[in-house]
């Protein structure tokens, strides 16, 4: 088992002054901050007219409801807030539409095997609004009997109705929030839920039938402590999520305006940020689960611990996956989609996506279309951050490039006298690079060294949040 606690990884306040730095989560590469205008719906066209031929291949289906009734300081998602059902009402309608649409654009191409609903706060709808939007999905797709299908769910907000309802309908994952347990840091980010509640959902959720919930954390948050942040784990080990996720509090605040609902000089330095990561880690391994990736953890019977065991393990928007499908499809505002070689974002406002709707469009604000280069680069990111191992020679018999000369820069970057391999970060021997444990907490930066873009740029404006 790899080393988790500081005392066992030696990570020194110079290394990391040296790595702290911002740096991409690469959810995608290229990262969204490539994504331009001059991809538009004609372009998304013609991705969902060269995805729709491979009628066989299954497809990955992501449907985003923005709604909450408050906002959280901390969230770094695209969400409306609002009380007035009537909004939510306006939007399913436009939704079921753009649903309708996409599927006949691809024409007949209709097998699901991975599907979710994130937000906002899925469970802001009603049972009947939840209900009739599953109707309209499953009356365009076949969600696979094996499918992962999954939901954001608020202990705060949502029904045992309502999962009642859920696990009718086919969900089989929830996916909680919770971030941190304590009262000082839950009211500072506003966002207060009791421990009872989440207790409560959880429990009723294994009642239903659920038999996957997982539980999200984040570290790096205004006021947080070792001390009672070790709370927080052990209630999450007490329920036993199949899967926790412990994310590393992102401050963007030129991104996020209400990030700066709190005074920064709240957050914990960089020295404690790590000791909270070091802290979870030791948390759940000493309780028996195994990382995954490069911020969650899983039971050993879940399928995402066997994938890391083949090194099968793959992520997408919606994640870390062992469904990866071809092609994922992104609805609603600001859902993006990754088809046929582009990546499409949909508008991030209400009326601009309305009025593509209206106008019998799609609600295309932005995409990128991948070169091969992009499609080689993501696939050792991808490879590096999911399974912490990449062999040269999958590179080289997926894409016919010689290894060597394609990343001869990155490779002389990687084994210089103060490089990655050189600090302990990676090791480079028969053909293929392993993370090693010290890497593992700077994975980020390891997938960096593959960033052409990120190498190409010449800005100092604030991009991205910090890789601790």
């Amino acid at each position: 088992m790899a080393p988790s606690s500081p005392a066992q990884i030696p990570v020194t306040p110079e290394l990391l002054r040296k790595y702290d730095r911002p740096g991409p989560r690469y959810t995608s590469y290229p990262t969204a901050v490539e994504f331009s205008s001059a991809f538009d719906a004609t372009a998304y066209f013609d991705a969902l007219e060269s995805a729709s031929a491979r009628r066989n291949d299954p497809l990955s289906l992501y449907v985003h409801l923005p709604f909450c009734e408050h906002r959280c300081t901390f969230c770094g998602c695209n969400v409306v807030i609002t009380r007035r059902r009537s909004v939510a009402e306006e939007y399913l309608t436009y939704l079921h539409r753009e649903v309708r649409e996409v599927a006949k654009r691809l024409k007949g191409r209709r097998r699901v095997v991975q599907y979710h609903w994130g937000g906002g706060t899925p469970t802001y709808l009603q049972p009947a609004e939840m209900s009739a939007l599953q109707a309209v999905v499953t009356e365009c797709f076949d969600i696979q009997p094996d499918a992962e299908v999954a939901i954001e769910v608020d202990p705060r907000v949502t029904s045992r109705e309502q999962i009642d309802l859920l696990r009718s309908l086919g969900f089989n994952r929830l996916s909680m929030g919770v971030q941190d347990f304590d009262p000082e840091v839950q009211a500072i980010i506003n966002r207060n839920q009791t421990e009872a509640q989440t207790r409560d959902l959880f429990a009723y959720g294994r009642q239903a039938g659920f038999t996957s919930i997982n539980i999200d954390l984040i570290y790096g948050l205004p006021l947080q402590q070792p001390e009672t942040f070790a709370k927080s784990l052990q209630t999450v080990i007490e329920l036993r999520a199949d899967r926790v996720a412990v994310y590393s509090y992102a401050h963007v605040p030129w991104i996020r305006t209400q990030q700066k609902g709190f005074d920064p000089k709240l957050l914990p330095p960089a020295e404690r940020k790590l000791e909270l990561l070091c802290l979870a880690r030791e948390s759940f391994l000493k309780a028996g689960y195994r990382p995954i990736g490069m911020d969650h953890f899983a039971v050993p019977e879940d399928e995402l611990s066997r994938a890391v065991e083949t090194r099968t393990l793959s992520r997408n928007f919606m994640g870390y996956t062992v469904k990866m499908a071809p092609d994922m499809i992104g609805l609603g505002v600001s859902g993006i989609g990754d088809v046929a070689g582009a990546y499409a974002q949909n508008e991030k406002k209400l009326p601009r996506y309305y009025a593509a709707l209206d106008k019998g469009s799609l609600p295309i604000e932005r995409g990128y279309r991948l070169s091969e280069d992009d499609q080689i680069r993501r696939f050792v990111i991808t490879r590096l951050m999911c399974n912490f191992h990449l062999e040269k020679r999958a590179v080289e018999e997926r894409f016919g490039v010689s290894f060597d000369r394609t990343f001869e820069r990155e490779l002389a970057e990687l084994t210089a006298p103060d490089g990655l391999a050189a600090g302990g970060f990676v090791r480079l021997e028969n053909g293929s690079i392993e993370v090693e444990p010290l890497g593992r907490l700077f994975v980020r930066n390891v997938a960096m060294v593959f960033d052409r873009y990120l190498r190409d740029k010449k800005t100092d404006a604030p991009i991205f949040s910090r890789t601790v």
